[in-house]
C-alpha cells in the first residue's frame, strides 16, 4: 500500500494519497484545491488516479474534487444522502472499494454534517484490522467536529451532536485500539476547538485522552463539544454551498497579472477590495487609503475570507514574488477574483503620498489618557470568545473578528474607537476594515492585549482571571 498524508499549515486541513502496489490504482481524499502535488506523487509513483473522495461537504476550504476529476478522468465519490450538483457516485454504508490489495470501506458517521463518511483502509481483504481511518471533521486527535456548522441549513446543533455521538460510538469506537485515526484537520482549524498539533494517533490514545469520547450520554455529549467554540469564519457558509456546485475550475499555474496604479484605481472604484498582504507593521507605516490589511504570515486565507465578501474583486499587495501564494491561498477558500496585484507597490507610494496613510496605533499607556479626553470612547475586542473568557480590558465592546462584517452597522462610525486583539495580527485586519467602512476616528492598541496586561500589570483586576490561554496572532 502506498498512503500520504498531505497537510496545508495555512489552513490546518490534511488530505491524503492511497494506492495499490501491484494495481497502481490510487484515490485521493478531501484534496486541496491546488491539486499539482497529488499529480506530481502519482506520476512519479506510476499511480492512476481513479477515484475522489470527498468526505463531507467542506465549509472551511474549498475542495478539489472538481479539478482533480477534470485532470484525470477519475470519479467523485461522495457520503450517502449527499446531493451534489456535478456529477458523482454516492456511496452506501459499509460499501466496499477495492483498489487491489487495499481495501476501503465507507462508514457513514453523520455529525459534522449530514452526510459525512469514514473511510477505514485496509491494507488486504484478510488483513485482522483496518490500517487507518480517514475520519474527515468527524473525529480529531484530541476533539471531534463541531456539529454547529450546518444551522444555516436547517441542521440544528443538537440533533448534529447526537447523530455525531451516535457515529463515534457504533462506527468508530468499536474498531481495535491499534488502527490509526487520519483525521481533516489539526490544531489551529476553526472546524474543532481542541485539536492537537499532531496530525495522527492511534484509537486507543484517542480513547485515554480526547475528552469528547469520554461521554456514556448524549446530553452530555452535545454540552461538552458546543461548549465554548470559537467563532466560526463568515465564509464557511458560502464554502459549504460552493462545494456542493458545479464551481469554476482553478488553474494554480496561472500568475495574477500586473497591474499600474491607474488601473487599481479604477478597479477600486468599481468596488475591488485592495488587499495588502504584508505585515501589520509595515502595513501600519504606510499603505494605500481603504486597502484592507491582512498579513500573509499568519492564517491568511481565513481571515481574509472573513472580512472580504464572497466574490468580491481583489487586488494585491505583495512582497515582491508574492503575489502568486497569495492568490493560490485564497483561492483554497473559492474566492477566485483577484484581478491582478499592484506591481512595485512602494514606487507607487512613492509617486502619490497623498494617497498613503498610516494606521493610527495607540500605547497602553495612553489608553487611559484617551478614555479620559473621550467619554464616548468605544474599545472594541476582537478575538474569539474563549480567549475573552480568560480576561477582558474593562468596558470593552466584543465582537469576534470572523463577525465584524455582518456586525459592522452595529458600531458608531463617529466615535473614536480603540481596537485590540491579543497580540496584533487580527486588530491590524479589523482597523483597515473599519477605515474602508468609513470610520475615521479608529485606532489599533499596539500590542494588543498581552501588551495591556504586561504594562498595565492588572493581574489584580476583577476582569482579568488568573489562568489565561497562550497568546495568538
Amino acid at each position: 500500500m502506498i498512503f500520504e498524508q498531505h497537510y496545508l499549515d495555512c489552513l490546518s486541513q490534511a488530505s491524503y494519497l492511497i494506492g495499490d502496489e501491484g494495481t497502481h490504482r490510487a484515490v485521493v481524499v478531501d484534496p486541496r484545491r491546488d491539486i499539482g502535488v497529488y499529480l506530481e506523487s502519482a506520476a512519479e509513483q506510476g499511480l492512476e488516479i481513479v477515484g475522489v473522495a470527498v468526505t463531507h461537504f467542506h465549509a472551511d476550504f474549498l475542495s478539489g474534487h472538481l479539478e482533480l476529476a477534470t485532470a484525470t478522468g477519475a470519479e467523485i465519490w461522495l457520503g450517502p444522502g449527499a446531493e451534489p450538483e456535478f456529477e458523482a457516485r454516492v456511496l452506501t454504508d459499509g460499501e466496499r472499494i477495492v483498489l487491489g490489495d487495499v481495501v476501503l470501506e465507507i462508514l457513514h458517521t453523520p455529525g459534522h454534517t449530514p452526510e459525512s463518511i469514514t473511510i477505514a483502509v485496509w491494507e488486504s481483504e484478510s488483513a485482522p484490522a483496518p490500517y487507518g481511518i480517514l475520519t474527515g471533521d468527524t473525529l480529531f486527535i484530541g476533539d471531534v467536529g463541531r456539529p454547529d456548522l450546518q444551522s444555516s441549513l436547517g441542521y440544528s446543533a443538537e440533533d448534529l451532536g447526537r447523530q455525531l455521538f451516535t457515529s463515534l460510538r457504533d462506527k468508530i469506537l468499536p474498531l481495535p485500539d491499534e488502527t490509526r485515526v487520519f483525521p481533516g484537520h489539526g490544531a489551529g482549524s476553526s472546524c474543532g476547538k481542541n485539536m492537537s498539533t499532531e496530525t495522527w494517533s492511534t484509537l486507543g490514545d484517542q480513547r485515554r485522552t480526547n475528552y469528547a469520547l469520554k461521554f456514556d450520554e448524549a446530553d452530555d455529549f452535545v454540552a461538552a463539544v458546543t461548549d465554548g467554540l470559537r467563532a466560526a469564519p463568515a465564509y464557511f457558509s458560502y464554502d459549504a454551498m460552493l462545494n456542493r456546485q458545479a464551481h469554476r475550475l482553478f488553474d494554480e499555474r496561472e500568475r495574477p497579472p500586473a497591474l499600474d496604479f491607474d488601473a487599481l484605481m479604477e478597479s477600486q472604484n468599481q468596488g475591488a477590495f485592495v488587499l495588502d498582504t504584508r505585515d501589520a507593521d509595515a502595513f501600519a507605516e504606510a499603505h494605500l487609503f481603504r486597502s484592507i490589511n491582512v498579513g500573509l504570515e499568519g492564517r491568511y486565507a481565513e481571515f481574509a475570507g472573513g472580512v472580504i465578501d464572497p466574490g468580491h474583486a481583489m487586488i494585491l499587495i505583495t512582497e515582491p514574488g508574492y503575489e502568486t501564494e497569495a492568490a493560490i491561498r485564497l483561492a483554497r477558500i473559492g474566492f477566485d477574483y483577484v484581478v491582478g496585484f499592484l506591481d512595485d507597490y512602494k514606487a507607487v507610494f512613492e509617486a502619490h503620498p497623498e494617497l498613503v496613510v498610516r494606521t493610527a496605533r495607540l500605547s497602553v499607556a495612553g489608553l487611559d489618557k484617551a478614555r479620559a479626553a473621550a467619554p464616548d470612547l468605544v474599545i472594541l475586542d476582537v478575538r474569539n470568545p474563549a480567549e475573552v473568557e480568560q480576561g477582558v480590558i474593562p468596558g470593552a465592546v466584543h465582537i469576534p473578528l470572523p463577525h465584524l462584517n455582518s456586525l459592522i452597522d452595529e458600531l458608531d462610525p463617529s466615535r473614536p474607537t480603540v481596537v485590540y486583539c491579543a497580540g496584533g495580527y487580527r486588530s491590524s485586519i479589523a482597523v483597515s476594515r473599519l477605515c474602508r467602512a468609513g470610520f475615521r476616528k479608529v485606532v489599533e492598541l499596539h500590542g494588543g492585549y498581552d501588551r495591556w496586561v504586561q504594562t498595565a500589570g492588572r493581574t489584580d483586576d476583577p476582569h482579568l482571571k488568573k489562568k489565561r490561554e497562550p497568546a495568538t496572532p
